[in-house]
């Protein structure tokens, strides 16, 4: 084919035109956006997302409980009729905040999250501070309510019965411009705490106080609660109770195990979860050829694809392989052997469960469970029991709770468990 300059240039023109009338666009909308958001503090700003009415709210905890479930090993009408109605509506609202990357030297970012409100008429009420499980995609996070089922769920089970719920995306996910942190200690610990002082901000803002104040997650958000809960107890923050569901509260022994120690029950989306683990690591630890060493060459280019949201898990498994021994290198999964290299070691000092704790605190976990051992969730309460603190509770799910099933006998039971302190301060209504 010839190189044509004059319809070059002319198709050059048009791309310009297309392209400056799309700037403008982008330009407007983001000014619009800009102007949906109230500032409260230097640094942070909230917008309305919607509200979710009863009836939304009573179809997350029935219709939309069934779907989530519906792959699980429990069955999808495991929790049928198990969870009351709403008594409130709920207003969302995403609040945007700065930040620093403890990681980095910590450089200034920005973060986001999301805080639900009942509206119930109090001025006053508990809260309870969510961190979300893993997710393969950007926006799949707790301020855009709609695409995070988990985040619906506990919207349901506690903001519709009078809790505030707050709950950070993470850095790298929500409005984050930066690549995913996944399972990356300080800068979890630092997006949790820096949404929580945002979250107050808001609240105070519409003239809310804030009663007991307790925090819960599951599966990656139970690793995340419980290294805030060590951030907190640090800052001597109260925290009146905490709660996971399905904690690899052990990152060293969590991956060794996956990588070394394949069991049939193994998620088919391990490989996944390794592959953000290590480039989120390579990126914020600066462990520069991490990813390299790690990851079979065939496989690197989609593990970086998928870490920076240019493909999504289904393209990703389509890619690559299920099993974790058929996508890591052989001599990177015998590293874990001693376990003396940088990337271990990081590992070892991302543990969230070896302190004297004094917060009440209840790690549930399931028989069958398809990404968390028995073992690793069950490790805070013998660990805390031998160094006598606590008290910390191991609640068994049942011999049929694989991982989602997990999360809903926890978010189930942790709420009249939340309420005993509630009464206690006497400020259940």
């Amino acid at each position: 084919m010839k190189f044509n300059p004059v319809t070059s240039n002319k198709s050059l023109r048009v791309c310009l035109l297309i392209l400056t009338i799309l700037m403008g666009f982008y330009s407007r909308a983001a000014a619009q956006s800009d102007k949906d958001y109230t500032s409260v503090t230097s640094g942070v700003r909230f917008q309305y997302i919607k509200t979710f009415d009863i009836k939304k709210l009573n179809s997350i905890l029935s219709q939309e409980l069934e779907a989530f479930l519906a792959t699980s090993t429990a069955g999808p009408k495991a929790f049928a009729d198990s969870f009351p109605p709403a008594s409130c509506a709920v207003k969302l609202y995403r609040v945007a905040y700065n930040s620093v990357i403890p990681e980095l030297g910590n450089r200034p970012t920005m973060a986001s999250g999301l805080v639900a409100i009942p509206e119930n008429g109090l001025d006053s009420m508990p809260v309870v501070m969510y961190q979300h499980g893993t997710v393969f995609s950007k926006y799949e996070v707790p301020s855009v309510p709609d695409s995070s089922s988990e985040t619906r769920i506990m919207i349901a089970r506690f903001a519709a019965q009078g809790y505030i719920v707050i709950a950070a995306d993470y850095f790298g996910r929500g409005l984050s411009d930066l690549p995913d942190s996944y399972l990356v200690n300080r800068s979890t610990q630092q997006a949790c705490v820096d949404m929580l002082a945002a979250a107050k901000a808001v609240l105070a803002s519409k003239k809310i106080k804030t009663g007991p104040f307790f925090i819960s997650g599951w599966s990656q958000g139970g690793w995340a609660t419980m290294t805030f809960l060590h951030k907190l107890e640090s800052l001597d923050i109260t925290v009146t109770a905490a709660a996971t569901a399905s904690a690899p509260v052990d990152i060293a022994v969590t991956m060794n195990r996956w990588l070394n120690n394949y069991q049939p029950v193994d998620a088919v989306y391990l490989p996944a979860c390794v592959a953000l683990q290590v480039l989120a690591q390579e990126y914020y630890l600066r462990q520069n050829g991490l990813a390299e060493s790690a990851i079979r060459p065939e496989y690197l280019q989609a593990a970086r694809n998928l870490y920076s949201n240019n493909i999504n898990w289904t393209t990703f498994r389509k890619l690559t392989r299920d099993k974790l021994q058929d996508f890591m290198k052989p001599e990177f999964m015998a590293s874990g052997d001693i376990g003396d290299s940088p990337y271990w070691q990081t590992l070892e000092q991302s543990q969230a469960y070896r302190w004297r704790s004094h917060t009440p605190l209840k790690n549930y976990y399931g028989g069958l469970d398809e990404v968390v051992p028995t073992y690793i969730a069950t490790l805070p309460e013998a660990f805390h029991k031998v160094l006598g603190c606590g008290p910390t509770k191991a609640v068994y799910a049942g011999d049929k709770a694989d991982h989602r099933a997990t999360f809903i006998y926890a978010v189930l039971h942790q709420k009249p468990w939340f309420d005993g302190f509630l009464q206690k301060s006497a400020l259940i209504h």
